[in-house]
């Protein structure tokens, strides 16, 4: 939409260069936060770490039992997010290493998989750090917790930016507006607050 000018600041967690149909010659990336996200499974699987492959073996449906992982023997339920969603997209190619996962049940929005992971025996899905709750558990990845310090040293590699884009370089109100987005009033609290990392 901001491409075709339908609109002034178009929100996206990818690169546009990463979206189909997107002419991204035309758009100014405006980078303001980062996003940390990981894999989430319901509370009785008993898993609490997976190695990569074993992540991937999971998304892909190679292993289909929590019990070839070290978990209870319950049958392993995929909760993807939408095509075209930015935290599946982010989630697939540092998550998956660009694998892409089963056919399974899609949802929309990160409040939903939350609540399916929760209610679903079985259930493995992906939110971002700021939908993780103890009302699932956020798996570790060969060891490394998905925590805030672990994205910053880069042990964590499943992140992605926010972006504000523009077509074009920006006017006078609205490069006000990006720059206040990146002022400390903006990231040392309410992207603090949000659940998102500073982007300075």
């Amino acid at each position: 939409q901001v491409a075709d000018g339908a609109v002034t600041i178009g929100n996206s967690d990818v690169f546009a260069e990463e979206k189909d149909g997107v002419d991204a010659s035309k758009l100014v990336d405006h980078r303001v936060a980062v996003v940390g996200m990981g894999p989430v499974v319901n509370k009785e699987v008993g898993v609490k770490n997976l190695t990569k492959q074993q992540l991937i073996d999971v998304f892909t449906g190679k292993v289909k039992n929590w019990k070839e992982v070290g978990g209870k023997d319950q049958e392993i339920v995929v909760i993807n997010r939408a095509n075209g969603s930015g935290t599946r997209a982010t989630f697939e190619k540092w998550g998956l290493d660009g694998a892409k996962p089963v056919q399974s049940q899609e949802q929309d929005s990160s409040g939903t998989v939350r609540k399916i992971v929760e209610q679903t025996s079985g259930a493995i899905s992906y939110l971002a750090f700021s939908y993780m709750d103890d009302s699932t558990v956020a798996l570790s990845i060969d060891g490394v917790e998905p925590k805030e310090e672990h994205v910053k040293d880069n042990s964590w590699k499943i992140w992605s930016y926010e972006h504000m884009y523009t077509k074009g370089e920006p006017n006078k109100d609205v490069k006000a507006f990006l720059d206040y987005m990146v002022t400390d009033d903006v990231q040392k609290t309410i992207v603090k607050d949000l659940g998102y990392l500073a982007i300075t």
